[in-house]
C-alpha cells in the first residue's frame, strides 16, 4: 500500500479557510485532518469538514454528465457523454449570443471560496460571451460598504491577535458554529481574564457561554451602537488624542450621538437602559486603562434594511476609545481586504468588449418572470449555476421556483449532488470537490495565502469548474490563448507577488508548504492609515453623501416592523431570522447523512409567552407564515428566542424537508440600504399550530 499526504485547503464559506492533512492510500483520500502547524487552525477541524472524506464519497456523489428527460422540478435524468453535453450547451449558448447574449447569465456564489475553481476560467467565458454581470451580493455586501465608508477597506484585527484581549464583544455571530478558530482564540483569552459579551437576538451557542448576552430586537444593532457613543461622549470615556490625530467629523458625530441618549436607545432595541449604559462604560473604561477591547461583528447584523449603517456605527466605535492602538483591539469584520489578489488577471474583465447590465442574485426570484423591456433589457432565457444552490438560499423562494420552471428557460448546473436546484436543469454537469483539483484560496478571518492540491484522482468523469468552461471556450470557438491556461497558470497569477504584503509569494513553494502569511502590521491603524479617501477613520464620509446616503451614523429600522410597518406587524407580529445550524454551511452538508440525523429536521424556536399565545406545545408541528409564502417546523419552545422572536436554524434543502419547502418561502426579495444586499432577517411572520 502506497501512503501519502497532500496538503489541502478547506473551500468553504467560513473565516477560518483551514489548512488540511489528506492522507491518501492507494488513491483513496483515507482522512481529512486540519494542519497542527498551521496556527490559526492548529490541527483542529469543525465536524462538518473532518467528514468531508464522507461527503467527496457520498454514494448519491453525481460522477456523469446527465440530460433532464422529466418535468422541470422532478428530478429526472439520463446519463449522456460529455461529447453531447457540451455540444448542446454550446449549441444553445451559440444560438442565443447570436440574438442577445445578455440574456444568458451566470449565478454563482461560494460553493467553493477557491480563487481558481470560483470565478476565473468562468469569469472569462462569461466575459467573452457578453454575458449579463451577476452582482454577487447574498452574503456581505452591505456589510462591506458600511466598514469600506467608514476604515477604508476590509482590514481589521488578526485573529492571531484577539487571545490578548481584555474586553471582547461578539456582535451578531455564533462563533462555536460559524468560525471556530476564532472561539479557540476567544477561549484563551477568557482564561486569561478577559470578560465576553455577545449581543445577538438569539441566545446562540456563544451568547451561552459569555459573561454576558445583550438580547436585542433584530435590525436595531445601529440604535444600539448610536447610544454606546452617546455615554462614551458624554461621560468622556473617549481617546481625545486619537480622535484628534486619525479621525474626521467627530464635531458633527457629537451632535448625532447627543440624539441617542439609553432611553430611546432602550425602546428602540427592546432591552434596558441599564444595558446600554453598562455596556458602554465597560468598553470606554477597560480601553481607558490602556487595555485591548475587541469587537467581532458577523454578518447576521447586517442582513437587515440598515444593515449598511449598522456595520458603519459599529466600526465607529474602536476609533472613538482607540483601540485600533493595541495588536488584540479594534474590530474585525473580514480580512479579505487584506489580500493583494489579482481579480483582473484571474477574470480578464477587459474581454468584455461592451458595456452589459447586472443582474443582483438576491433578486433571482423576480429577475427569472421578467420580459423583455426596454428597462429590464431582454428577458433571461439562459441560467448557467455553479457554486451555488439558488433553489434552496435566495430570498422569496416560491418566485425563484417559478422563474426555474419556466419551460423555456434554459438551465445548465455543475453540480457534487442533485440539490434543489440540480432538479430544475436541462443539462446536469458533475463537478469534483476541492480532493479532487487545485485551487489557490485568500481568507476573510485569518491573514495566510493558502494552496490547494488535488489529493486524488476526479471520481467518475467529474471535472474541474476550470475544465468545463475551457471545454466550453473551445466548443463555441474562443480563441483566445487565456482559454487555454491549466488551473496551476490561474493559481500562480492569484496574488500580486509584488505587493508589500504578499511579499516573496511564490505558486509553486505555496503548494509545497500551504500558506503562507501576509506581511501586516500587528496593528494595522494604530497610527492612523486609514485606506479612506481622507487617511482616517470617517465618522463623516463626504462618499456616503456623494452616494445619496445620510455621512453620519443614524438608524434605519427594518422595513418588516412595528416602527416602518404597523399594519404588517399587527398582522404578522413575530420577528424571524435564520441563522445557520451548527452541522450545515449554508445549503452544504445538509446531505451527509450523519450530520443531517445530528441536526434532527428543521426546528422554530419559540420563547414561552409567544408559544403559549398560540397554544403550542414543545416538539409540536407549526406553520410559519406570512404573504410570500409558508413552510412547516417542530416548535421548540425556548427562551433562547427572546419574545416577539422566531428562530430557524437553516438553510435545509427543501426535498429534505417535511413539507418540501424551507425558511426562504418567507424572506424578502427588498434590499438593503447600501451593498444592494438581501434582508434575510428583516421578516415578519406568524405562526400557528399545525393541524393534526
Amino acid at each position: 500500500m502506497t501512503t501519502t499526504q497532500v496538503r489541502a485547503t478547506c473551500p468553504h464559506d467560513c473565516p477560518d479557510t483551514c489548512a488540511l492533512l489528506i492522507t491518501v492510500e492507494d488513491g483513496v483520500a483515507t482522512e481529512v485532518k486540519g494542519d497542527p502547524d498551521h496556527p490559526t487552525t492548529a490541527g483542529v477541524l469543525c465536524t462538518k469538514v473532518a467528514r468531508y472524506a464522507e461527503r467527496t464519497y457520498h454514494a448519491e456523489r453525481l460522477l456523469h454528465p446527465m440530460r433532464r428527460v422529466g418535468n422541470k422540478g422532478e428530478g429526472k435524468f439520463e446519463r449522456i457523454s460529455w461529447d453531447e453535453a457540451i455540444d448542446t450547451i454550446a449549441s444553445r449558448l451559440t444560438e442565443i449570443a447570436a440574438r442577445a447574449p445578455q440574456a444568458i447569465l451566470p449565478y454563482s456564489y461560494a460553493g467553493t471560496m477557491g480563487l481558481v475553481q470560483g470565478d476565473s476560467m468562468s469569469a472569462r467565458f462569461f466575459h467573452h460571451l457578453g454575458a449579463s454581470l451577476l452582482d454577487r451580493t447574498i452574503c456581505a455586501t452591505a456589510g462591506f460598504t458600511g466598514y469600506k465608508y467608514t476604515i477604508g477597506a476590509t482590514i481589521g484585527t488578526d485573529v492571531e491577535q484577539f487571545q490578548d484581549a481584555k474586553l471582547i464583544i461578539i456582535w451578531g455571530g455564533n462563533p462555536i458554529a460559524s468560525n471556530l478558530h476564532f472561539w479557540m482564540r476567544v477561549q484563551e483569552a477568557k482564561r486569561k481574564g478577559a470578560r465576553l459579551i455577545a449581543i445577538d437576538p438569539y441566545r446562540s451557542l456563544t451568547a451561552e457561554k459569555c459573561h454576558q448576552h445583550i438580547a436585542l430586537l433584530p435590525g436595531t444593532d445601529a440604535a444600539l451602537a448610536l447610544g454606546l457613543m452617546h455615554v462614551l461622549i458624554r461621560d468622556n470615556l473617549v481617546d481625545e488624542d486619537y480622535i484628534a490625530r486619525y479621525t474626521l467629523g467627530y464635531e458633527q458625530l457629537k451632535e448625532r450621538a447627543a440624539e441617542w441618549p439609553p432611553q430611546r436607545v432602550a425602546e428602540t432595541c427592546g432591552i434596558s437602559a441599564e444595558e446600554v449604559e453598562n455596556l458602554a462604560r465597560e468598553y470606554g473604561d477597560t480601553a481607558r486603562r490602556g487595555e485591548p477591547v475587541a469587537i467581532r461583528t458577523n454578518y447576521g447584523v447586517q442582513r437587515v434594511r440598515g444593515g449598511g449603517m449598522a456595520v458603519r456605527n459599529i466600526t465607529c466605535l474602536p476609533a472613538l476609545v482607540g483601540a485600533w492602538r493595541h495588536p488584540a483591539g479594534g474590530v474585525q469584520l473580514s480580512a479579505s481586504g487584506s489580500f493583494p489578489v489579482n481579480k483582473s488577471k484571474l477574470q480578464r474583465p477587459d474581454l468584455l468588449k461592451q458595456s452589459v447590465r447586472t443582474i443582483n442574485m438576491t433578486t433571482i426570484g423576480d429577475d427569472l418572470l421578467r420580459d423583455t423591456s426596454p428597462a429590464f433589457g431582454p428577458k433571461i432565457e439562459a441560467v448557467i449555476v455553479y457554486n451555488a444552490n439558488p433553489l434552496a438560499i435566495a430570498p422569496d423562494s416560491d418566485k425563484v421556483m417559478q422563474g426555474f420552471a419556466r419551460e423555456d428557460l434554459f438551465t445548465v448546473v455543475l453540480e457534487h449532488f442533485q440539490t434543489d436546484s440540480a432538479d430544475y436543469a436541462d443539462i446536469l454537469l458533475p463537478a469534483t470537490t476541492q480532493l479532487e483539483h487545485v485551487d489557490a484560496h485568500n481568507a476573510y478571518g485569518h491573514l495566510y495565502m493558502m494552496a490547494n492540491n488535488a489529493a486524488i484522482a476526479p471520481l467518475g468523469e467529474a471535472k474541474p469548474n476550470t475544465e468545463i468552461f475551457r471545454l466550453l471556450a473551445a466548443r463555441m470557438g474562443f480563441t483566445d490563448p487565456c482559454f487555454q491556461e491549466t488551473d496551476d497558470q490561474l493559481a500562480a497569477q492569484s496574488f500580486d507577488a509584488s505587493h508589500p504584503r504578499a511579499i516573496h509569494f511564490d505558486w509553486d513553494s505555496l503548494k509545497r508548504k500551504g500558506w503562507q502569511k501576509l506581511a501586516m502590521p500587528d496593528a494595522p491603524f494604530a497610527e492612523g492609515g486609514f485606506p479612506t479617501p481622507s487617511g482616517k477613520c470617517e465618522f463623516y464620509s463626504a462618499s456616503m453623501l456623494a452616494d445619496g446616503l445620510d455621512p453620519l451614523p443614524t438608524h434605519i429600522p427594518p422595513y418588516e416592523s412595528v416602527a416602518s410597518n404597523p399594519a404588517l406587524a399587527a398582522k404578522y407580529p413575530l420577528a424571524m431570522i435564520s441563522p445557520p445550524a451548527r452541522n450545515f454551511l449554508n445549503s452544504t452538508f445538509v446531505n451527509v447523512t450523519s450530520l443531517r440525523a445530528t441536526e434532527g429536521e428543521p426546528h422554530l424556536d419559540i420563547h414561552p409567552d409567544d408559544s403559549a399565545a398560540r397554544g403550542i406545545g414543545h416538539g409540536q408541528m407549526v406553520r410559519i407564515f406570512n404573504d410570500r409564502g409558508s413552510f412547516v417546523a417542530r416548535a421548540r419552545v425556548t427562551p433562547k428566542a427572546r419574545a416577539g422572536l422566531v428562530v430557524g436554524l437553516s438553510v435545509w434543502w427543501k426535498k429534505l424537508s417535511s413539507d418540501g419547502k424551507n425558511a426562504n418561502e418567507v424572506t424578502s426579495q427588498r434590499l438593503t440600504d447600501m451593498g444592494r444586499a438581501p434582508t434575510f432577517y428583516d421578516t415578519l411572520v406568524q405562526v400557528e399550530k399545525l393541524a393534526a
